[in-house]
């Protein structure tokens, strides 16, 4: 393998020849061995870089300030990229300083590269295509990185939205399914009063209706880009009308779009809209948590706890206890969740730290974003493919449970009185006696009348009589 020589304004590099990157890119795997996460891990991030480059060459050409031959090896290169190929080229660490200069640079740098090598050329002929001159003509890292990242994030959060439709659709089915299965309402951990199975898994999905409201509103914000910004967004050395049609070919080359934001400085320093994503993110992951956690519990035992729902096994689930099996789906869906709500900290922190003109901090910003995209998306379809959709009931145990529970004296506070209830429920956990018996006992009502009261209809839908 031979080497190649390429140089920038601090000095002179030898670059491995087989490589598509070159000295800038080259200096930041030396600068930045952070997270051990690199760009090639998000290939959505990498296509949506690729696809602002496109547009940007287009736009460049028909305004005649990049020529329309070079332009269109740019071009040529991007889809190239777009679609899949030298994936393995970007290799920058995704935690680095720099607002992000040095992702902006690997991009140019394999772009070119990829270009000047159909062009005829070698890698680093810089004289017929440059990284700097052509690939990022009338750019800067501040409008493209953060514009690339909102690109990426849009894109992702349509994957994440679709895998939250599949949850939803599971609990809706179980929901349904369930409709009819009597179970004890818990508050508190202590028994409360009766509701049926699917009122827990209806209210499951209901969860799910809200945050994809909200995720979807979010995801709005992702579609104001400051591409024609520059430096801090005042345009310097971008043609005036570069802006409006940049915008138009990033919407042509990507099917969603994408308009200028209102104001270039501001939206070249404020990076609230990812704060803002992540706030929905952090709320699905909440309630995400909470839905896998509360089927865990209603899954205990088998024999010595809940035992309202059974999970499919997946595995054993420990290496002394024979037969043990453990509810690892739910659990590993909490472990994502918690880890998309501390990224949630990160963004904030990042976001805040935007000092003056320019935030330098966005690459901390993309790095938790796109890592709690990537959690939450597995995590949804993670528990509706392996939990939800092979969840089963126990109707005997629910109704045993139900009936057992001294809280049935609350649906007779209105016909016997809250003193007598709490009495009957007194004596009921202490003799452990039911409360049907001990209300028959002492005359509060008759038979007739008790039964009717403590039907499941009236019980989930009093109708009380006066």
């Amino acid at each position: 393998m031979g080497t190649r020589k390429e140089h920038d304004f601090i000095g002179e590099l030898e670059i491995p020849d087989d490589v598509y990157y070159g000295v800038q890119t080259y200096r930041a795997l030396e600068n930045f061995k952070m997270s051990g996460r690199v760009l090639k891990e998000y290939p959505f991030f990498v296509k949506a870089f690729a696809q602002v480059k496109k547009a940007a060459a287009l736009a460049n050409k028909d305004l005649g300030m990049v020529p329309a031959d070079r332009a269109d090896y740019i071009v040529k290169a991007c889809d190239r990229i777009i679609n899949g190929e030298f994936l393995d080229q970007f290799v920058v660490d995704m935690v680095q300083g720099g607002a992000g200069t040095s992702t902006n640079m690997n991009a140019n740098e394999v772009i070119t590269n990829v270009a000047l090598e159909m062009m005829g050329h070698k890698k680093g002929e810089y004289q017929y295509l440059h990284p700097n001159d052509n690939t990022n003509f009338g750019q800067s890292t501040n409008d493209a990185y953060p514009s690339s990242i909102k690109v990426a994030v849009h894109a992702k959060m349509g994957d994440l939205l679709k895998a939250m439709e599949i949850l939803k659709n599971e609990l809706e089915i179980k929901a349904k399914e369930w409709k009819d299965i009597l179970k004890i309402g818990r508050t508190e951990l202590e028994d409360a009063v009766p509701t049926t199975l699917g009122n827990t898994f209806h209210a499951f999905a209901s969860y799910l209706k809200s945050d994809i409201e909200k995720i979807t509103k979010a995801r709005e914000s992702m579609t104001y880009l400051n591409l024609g910004a520059t430096a801090i967004g005042t345009g310097i050395c971008c043609h005036p009308d570069y802006k409006d049609l940049v915008e138009k070919y990033l919407s042509d080359i990507t099917g969603t779009t994408f308009r200028p934001a209102e104001d270039f400085i501001a939206a070249t320093q404020d990076t609230a809209d990812f704060v803002h994503v992540s706030g929905a993110l952090k709320t699905a992951a909440v309630r995400l948590s909470k839905i896998a956690n509360d089927i865990r519990l209603m899954n205990s035992g088998p024999r010595c706890g809940l035992g309202e729902v059974n999970l499919p096994q997946m595995q054993p689930g420990s290496s002394i206890m024979p037969g043990k099996v453990n509810p690892v789906i739910p659990e590993v869906v909490g472990e994502a969740c918690y880890e998309v709500i501390g990224n949630d900290v990160t963004i904030a922190l990042c976001s805040e730290r935007g000092e003056f003109e320019l935030n330098a901090f966005e690459p901390g910003i993309a790095y938790a974003l796109f890592n709690s995209l990537v959690l939450l998306e597995n995590a949804m379809l993670t528990l509706a493919n392996k939990a939800i959709k092979h969840l089963t009931a126990n109707p005997e145990n629910c109704k045993k449970t139900m009936l057992n529970s001294v809280c049935l004296v609350t649906a007779l506070n209105p016909y016997i009185g809250y003193e007598n209830s709490a009495s009957v429920a007194k004596e009921a956990l202490q003799t452990g006696k039911s409360v049907a018996d001990i209300v028959l006992e002492r005359g509060l009502l008759t038979k007739e009348k008790l039964d009717e009261y403590l039907t499941p209809e009236n019980m989930l839908n009093p109708r009380i009589e006066k």
